[in-house]
């Protein structure tokens, strides 16, 4: 019996490394994951192919500090950030693998990026967004419309874009002012968290009497692909995230509820237009919804471990990436802290006995 020889990790093309290292990542990581990975590895793949190297064995710290340089000239730093972060989790696989040196990955660079450079201060501010939901909620004619409760939901949860996607009519519980967020990735709506990401969050009861008058009135009766019933629907079924993004934009044209900031007027502006409301300075994608609706939580003084596990993010991450608070604000939050301390003072009082 002729026995068969197996092939040598090394000898492994880097666009083969490539597709083994995201059929592996696929086990743990979302879709939406996996196909960041596939682009930022593309790239580092077609360097490769550029300048020769045709083995994964063949790679060397030089090389890719050469990668390095390129892309650094190239790109923003935090870009360079997140794209020698995913080559070197890949050269942590393809050591495993024994395809590369053992210590490949620990001479990946990955630029220290300053916070500020990495983390953007865009977000929905507190006032545009009350006075938008302040709006609706007064106004019977667009009271629990897609807008308005696109609104509620994405300020009162803090959920990302696809946990607001993947919610369906049945995960709305009325009697009980909350919506379930559920991991359901083999009909189309995962959570970034997987099963981590599943989650009971309560709304007020002004948002539950908005949602409760969008299915009865104003949502369309329709199914997704899969036979669910998308909470908030198109004409066609579950939105794409492209266009839960641009409902996002709608929804939040400060003009709405008010005169606008830009001096432009409503009737004859080309940004309340659906393919146009992205240019509108004020208006904010569901991120920035997301990370003005966290800052204000924070702000009305609910502990960060409770947000953490409303919005289904580490306390850490929440600190870096959604805590976004101006100075005002920052401050009156100081005072707050400072007001539930003050019990103590009595213990720094002068004891003359």
């Amino acid at each position: 019996m002729t026995e068969r020889r197996r092939r040598d990790p090394s000898d492994l093309t880097p666009r083969e490394a490539k597709e083994r290292y995201l059929r592996r990542r696929r086990t743990d990581s979302t879709e939406k994951s996996v196909q960041g990975f596939h682009g930022r590895l593309k790239l580092f793949v077609e360097w490769c192919e550029a300048v020769g190297i045709t083995r994964i064995g063949d790679l060397q710290p030089y090389d890719i500090n050469e990668y390095y340089d390129i892309r650094s000239g190239d790109v923003a730093p935090s870009t360079v950030e997140g794209e020698m972060y995913t080559l070197k989790k890949f050269c942590e696989f393809l050591e495993q693998l024994g395809a590369v040196d053992d210590d490949l990955a620990e001479k990946v660079p990955i630029p220290d990026v300053p916070e500020e450079a990495r983390s953007s201060d865009k977000k929905l501010d507190t006032d545009q967004a009350l006075a938008l939901i302040k709006f609706h909620r007064n106004n019977p004619a667009t009271f629990g419309t897609r807008a308005h409760v696109f609104l509620e939901l994405a300020w009162f949860t803090g959920a990302r874009q696809g946990g607001i996607r993947a919610l369906d009519v049945r995960d709305f519980d009325a009697q009980h002012d909350c919506l379930e967020f559920r991991h359901r990735p083999s009909t189309g709506t995962p959570l970034k968290n997987k099963l981590h990401g599943e989650r009971a969050v309560g709304i007020p009861r002004p948002a539950t009497r908005a949602v409760s008058q969008y299915i009865n009135k104003h949502r369309y009766d329709v199914h997704d692909e899969h036979g669910r019933q998308p909470l908030l629907a198109s004409r066609y079924g579950r939105p794409t995230d492209n266009t839960v993004r641009v409902w996002s934009y709608l929804a939040t044209l400060p003009c709405t509820a008010g005169t606008c900031p830009h001096g432009k007027d409503r009737p004859t502006c080309d940004w309340t237009e659906r393919d146009q409301a992205s240019k509108c300075p004020s208006s904010r994608a569901p991120h920035h919804v997301r990370t003005g609706s966290i800052t204000w939580q924070l702000n009305c003084g609910i502990p960060i471990e409770v947000v953490s596990q409303r919005v289904n993010a580490g306390v850490g991450v929440i600190e870096e990436y959604y805590d976004k608070p101006s100075t005002e604000e920052l401050w009156r939050r100081r005072r707050q802290q400072m007001e539930q301390r003050r019990n103590h003072l009595e213990n720094l009082d002068l004891n003359d006995d």
